[in-house]
């Protein structure tokens, strides 16, 4: 599909910002080392295991709500929001270094992401709509995703330095600022909202209400199996490699790097993603068979690379994650290409609490599993169940 010449540079500032946005999210110096804050505090592995349940715990509850919310009242507005949430638990987390503190802090952090989650790819897929330009929003969200990584790779790259100059208050400080100018660059955002083709039951004549927008994303996703099958997808792909990226930086520590390296190793890591999510127009092309091989192929690199326990084993766990990236993509894809209703957002946070959901058993199970055979073993045996999603998807029911 052609884009209108004049809506080219509609497109262009929708990318920019979103671009921009999506870099400043994850530019936050706490990424590399606040798992290490938090063993230095004195948390255990199952310590830091229960606040990533409740970090998850957090969007389970806020997903859909704010999914919701964001399609009745502004999408913009969440975004705002969300990076605000961010800065306040990374204030907390090191200017009173506690469980307790953490706690709050993924708490708000949670409240963030799930304030985000459904609303960008809503906004983004809405826009690109309206501008004519749907065929585009792969490229866009894996350009997206790209963003994210190299903010995070720009975070590993500083997060060193910062630290050896200001030690976590001062990686704290640096966090905190990035997340005030991603709401900044959030306000840029354009926010165009359709109209209903036809008028909501029980809404009247005007755009659909809170409980209106509930109301349509569960119908859409209960009456339309390749949109009920496409949520489940997304969770499948996202959630275990999802989880296993909170504890890189301790199996890099396992390999014997030191504090200062640990960076440097999660580097090839966000390389790797980065690569995957520039991937994602060449991806579309790929057939069901070829969507379940690039899973098989990035649980058995994951697996490899982790058992080497070695700091090369980095380089299969890099290619790893750029598959999984380009899978997650491309589970987007599907999933926003299904979508037919008004409800785009709230279908969106349905597939975000499903993610959430599975998140928190991989979380419990990971804890228990690390503790008694340690990191290595523990994110080889984590993806196997990626070669079940794999069969499934040979049967051609995803």
């Amino acid at each position: 599909m052609l884009v209108a010449p004049a809506r080219v540079p509609a497109t262009r500032r929708l990318a920019a910002t979103l671009y921009g946005y999506a870099f400043l999210t994850d530019l936050v110096l706490l990424y590399p080392l606040y798992v290490l804050l938090f063993a230095d505090t004195g948390l255990s592995v199952g310590q830091i295991s229960s606040l990533f349940v409740l970090w998850a715990a957090a969007g389970i509850v806020l997903e859909v709500p704010s999914g919701v919310w964001a399609d009745a009242v502004s999408r913009r507005l969440l975004l705002c929001l969300a990076p605000l949430l961010a800065a306040a638990g990374f204030a907390l987390w090191v200017l009173l270094p506690s469980y307790p503190a953490f706690a709050v802090g993924f708490l708000l952090w949670g409240a963030g992401g799930a304030l985000r989650s459904g609303a960008l790819e809503a906004l983004v897929f809405t826009e690109l709509e309206r501008l004519g330009a749907a065929d585009r929003y792969a490229r866009l969200i894996g350009r997206t995703r790209t963003a994210e990584v190299l903010g995070a790779v720009g975070s590993g790259l500083l997060a060193g330095p910062v630290f050896a100059l200001g030690g976590y208050l001062a990686v704290g400080a640096a966090s905190v600022a990035t997340c005030l100018l991603a709401a900044a660059v959030a306000a840029r955002f354009p926010e165009h909202r359709r109209p209903p083709a036809a008028p909501v039951p029980g809404a009247g004549d005007d755009e659909p209400g809170w409980l209106d927008s509930l109301r349509l994303g569960l119908r859409e996703v209960r009456a339309d199996r390749r949109v009920r099958a496409a949520v489940l997808l997304v969770a499948a792909v996202t959630a275990i490699w999802g989880g296993l990226d909170e504890y890189t930086g301790l199996l890099a520590a396992d390999t014997g790097m030191a504090e200062v390296g640990v960076p440097l190793l999660l580097l090839l890591v966000w390389a790797g993603m980065t690569v995957g999510g520039l991937l994602a127009p060449l991806g579309e092309r790929l057939s069901h068979s070829g969507y379940a091989g690039l899973l098989v192929f990035a649980a058995a690199a994951t697996a490899a690379g982790a058992l080497l326990r070695h700091p090369a084993g980095f380089v299969l766990l890099a290619a790893a994650f750029a598959a999984f990236q380009l899978a997650t993509v491309l589970a987007d894809v599907r999933l926003q290409a299904r979508i037919t209703g008004l409800a785009r957002a709230t279908v969106t946070s349905l597939a975000g609490m499903a993610t959430d959901l599975t998140i928190v058993a991989f979380y419990a199970g990971y804890g228990l599993l690390a503790g008694a055979v340690g990191n290595p073993a523990a994110f080889a045996v984590a993806v196997l169940p990626y070669l079940l999603v794999a069969l499934w998807l040979l049967t051609g029911r995803a």
